[in-house]
């Protein structure tokens, strides 16, 4: 069973026109047009994230754990080295 629901769009005038246009050229409705576009957009898989990657500064061979706790020990203990002479 198909199932069918009525809602409003805000769609631009230029975009509206396309798929007026469209659906007359196709002998269809705008609703068919606006239909299989957002099946076909929404069909293809979602493009994977780019890989993240942190710039850290500093000595790489500190490690210092992602807990806020753990940064404000790791910069009160690099602020103390630097002090001492």
């Amino acid at each position: 069973m198909i199932i069918r629901m009525r809602t409003t769009l805000i769609i631009d005038d230029d975009l509206l026109r396309q798929a007026k246009l469209r659906a007359a050229e196709w002998n269809q409705t705008v609703s068919d047009v606006v239909n299989n576009a957002l099946r076909e957009c929404l069909g293809r898989p979602a493009p994977a994230a780019a890989p993240f990657s942190l710039i850290t500064y500093g000595r790489s061979s500190k490690r210092v754990h992602h807990e806020p706790a753990d940064f404000d020990a790791a910069l009160e203990q690099e602020d103390r080295d630097r002090l001492r002479p």
